[in-house]
């Protein structure tokens, strides 16, 4: 699908709720001028669940007519009912989306051979590509790295897996079933780096939001085996990418980008702002690396 960093957007929204879609054609621009490798819309932290179905045509075409071919437009399309999934799917095709990201089902969840259904069924309808999202402290199921292999191979277009369970023993084991054939990504900013150096291809990023051409950096780097400079960047910057993360996403993000102009700290209920104790110590940070 990509190598290096494909940003997890985030979906600004006005005082009155709307989504302002002047601000997200501003983060567009921002994320293609520092050569950003792919635009991901409507995943988790573009809060994909309360944004509705004529936004999604929106925020895609406006994606796709931005990046004019130049990187990739995956979109977020996964649900928990697979026959929604199909019918996302098609509204994404149909706004020229070149890759979609599914996550899997939550609440009803499934079994291991639930998902190998779920995704091969999918799969079967839908020529673009498709990037399995792995994040069970979401969604409260697993995608273990037997399942992952068992459905990628039965269907061609499952070309990747987002591994955000956090566990690094399993990240290994997707990463070696995976071979050559398989692109794996990391879901967690502060993974990014071991997932690479031991073997996968990029990141879904939701730092790099705020900090593009870092995030660009750390992952050239890495593919480009200058070991010691990602890791001085990464080892720099893993703090603010912790604290990104100290409420639910995306809580903080928005926050931290209200600062630097390209959000207005709008949240789709049942989000809610950042508390005042969190707001200081990310905003802290932000100032001691001299962001804002």
């Amino acid at each position: 699908m990509f190598k290096g960093v494909g940003t997890a957007l985030i979906t600004p929204f006005k005082e009155n709720g709307e989504v302002d879609y002047e601000l997200f054609e501003k983060l567009l621009d921002y994320q293609l001028e520092n050569d950003i490798d792919a635009l991901v819309v409507l995943g988790t932290t573009g809060e994909s669940p309360t944004v509705h179905l004529e936004e999604r045509e929106e925020l895609t075409k406006m994606a796709v007519a931005k990046a004019d071919g130049d990187v990739p437009v995956i979109v977020g399309t996964g649900t928990n009912d697979t026959i929604k999934v199909i019918e996302m799917n098609k509204l994404a095709e149909k706004n020229g989306a070149d890759g979609l990201l599914i996550v899997t089902p939550y609440y009803n969840k499934t079994s291991q051979a639930g998902l190998i259904d779920h995704y091969t069924h999918i799969a079967k309808e839908t020529e673009l590509p498709i990037i399995a999202y792995n994040v069970p402290s979401r969604t409260g199921v697993n995608i273990e790295p037997e399942t992952f292999k068992k459905m990628s191979e039965m269907e061609d277009n499952i070309v990747a897996i987002k591994e955000a369970s956090g566990d690094m023993s399993q990240i290994l084991n997707v990463i070696e079933i995976a071979g050559s054939d398989k692109t794996v990504l990391s879901g967690n900013d502060d993974q990014a780096l071991p997932l690479m150096m031991s073997g996968g291809q990029g990141v879904i990023s939701v730092f790099s939001n705020l900090m593009p051409g870092v995030m660009k950096k750390i992952t050239s780097d890495i593919l480009a085996e200058d070991y010691q400079a990602a890791r001085d960047l990464h080892y720099k910057y893993l703090n603010l990418m912790r604290l990104i993360f100290i409420d639910v996403n995306p809580i903080p993000i928005k926050f931290a980008m209200q600062q630097i102009g390209f959000a207005n700290n709008n949240l789709r209920r049942p989000l809610v702002n950042l508390s005042q104790a969190d707001q200081e110590l990310l905003l802290s940070e932000m100032k001691e690396l001299d962001i804002v």
